[in-house]
């Protein structure tokens, strides 16, 4: 069910737990800022979550409160999951849901990294 991601941080969401080792996961990177880990329904051959390690609902949230070294860190996170993991080349997509009309599910801000064939357009038409 999509979120308003204006809520509150719910420290109860499944990112957060995971974050904090109550629930497994198929980790694939860590660092001060970020934590990474394949989606239990991939949705592509390679699918990965990258959620900041921060308490962020959203984008929005996360680009008005974070520090520029949370930002910073987390975005070189992504590159560099998506180097080590060899997607660069031949290419990836990168997808954050936001609130109700963007389809977020969970109220913790993550990014989706798709790769592995090729992905088609961006929307259904």
């Amino acid at each position: 069910m999509p979120i308003d991601a204006t809520l509150p941080y719910d420290d109860d969401n499944i990112f957060a737990k995971i974050l904090r080792g109550e629930i497994p996961c198929s980790k694939v990177h860590e660092d001060e800022w970020a934590f990474a880990f394949h989606d239990i329904n991939p949705q592509a051959p390679t699918h990965i979550l990258v959620v900041p390690k921060g308490r962020y609902v959203s984008w929005d949230d996360f680009s008005a409160r974070a520090s520029d070294a949370e930002i910073a860190g987390f975005v070189r996170a992504v590159g560099r999951i998506a180097r080590d993991h060899g997607l660069v080349e031949p290419g990836y997509r990168l997808l954050a849901n936001i609130g109700g009309h963007g389809g977020q599910e969970v109220p913790h801000l993550h990014v989706h990294l798709f790769a592995g064939h090729p992905l088609g357009p961006m929307l259904t038409r």
